[in-house]
């Protein structure tokens, strides 16, 4: 036999830097095509299909409206209540999205991860895409609800891009760091929903930080989607400019982006023989 059949190529991620970055924009294209699989997949059974993403929303702003307005009396910072609340949930369903099916898009696709050399890093990033498009579905209905309510858009929205581009930094942390450990300890499978069941309460969904101290704020800025929901909420519908406190989350989510994009690259050279 000769040498040149004999060679083989070992399905484990290679040495060397942390991350190719040839290699990552050449698999570009993998990267679209497991995202666009993921979003048919998720509404291929669904009788209503995508009408979810309009009915979903509605029905939690609704349950928020009558808990934490009618009972509750929360302060909407001068935006109607129903407004208020949706700006804060679009950007938490698209985090709460990407990290639940981020944790799980390595161990849903043992064949390819097991069998197939490409760079690893593409299926997380692939998870983040999907969601987007529920996100401008989102978007378009809170349009149509600020026309009803008289609330018109301020220039902060040409802001819009950069905290899509935060939304994504927030998300992509967990989800590397989620990915990797779910791949070697399947018990996140079950820590991830009751996990982000507490973080939408610790985070400012239905309800504004506003009126906590310097000293509690600064504390409770250190959760990332703190700025990223309020510089939403900013940009969407006009609440008051979220103060300083904004960079400390930021900070967070990026330190967690680099922690996760670290642990991720480290554990890859494994993962063929946990899956």
């Amino acid at each position: 036999m000769s040498q040149a059949a004999t060679r083989w190529t070992e399905n484990r991620a290679r040495g060397g830097p942390l991350v190719h970055w040839q290699e990552l924009w050449a698999a570009r294209e993998l990267v679209w095509f497991l995202a666009l699989r993921d979003f048919q997949v998720r509404y291929k059974q669904a009788v209503i299909g995508v009408a979810w993403v309009v009915i979903q929303p509605l029905v939690t702003v609704a349950a928020f409206t009558l808990a934490f307005e009618r009972i509750g009396q929360v302060d909407s910072q001068g935006v109607p209540y129903p407004l208020f609340a949706l700006a804060g949930l679009l950007g938490w369903t698209y985090f709460s999205q990407c990290v639940g099916r981020g944790s799980e898009v390595l161990v849903s696709n043992p064949a390819l991860i097991s069998k197939v050399y490409f760079p690893r890093l593409v299926a997380p990033l692939a998870s983040l895409l999907p969601s987007l498009v529920d996100l401008g579905v989102g978007l378009v209905l809170l349009a149509i609800l600020s026309l009803i309510y008289g609330v018109a858009p301020s220039a902060a929205l040409l802001l819009l891009p950069i905290w899509l581009l935060l939304l994504v930094l927030t998300a992509l942390g967990p989800v590397m760091l989620l990915a990797a450990l779910n791949v070697r300890y399947r018990d996140v499978r079950y820590v991830v929903p009751p996990a982000l069941l507490a973080l939408m309460f610790l985070s400012p969904v239905a309800y504004s930080p506003a009126g906590l101290d310097s000293g509690s704020r600064l504390l409770y800025a250190l959760n990332p989607l703190v700025g990223t929901l309020e510089f939403g909420r900013f940009i969407l519908v006009g609440t008051p400019w979220p103060g300083w406190y904004i960079a400390v989350s930021i900070a967070s989510a990026i330190v967690l982006a680099i922690l996760g994009f670290v642990y991720f690259q480290r554990a890859q050279r494994s993962f063929a023989d946990f899956i």
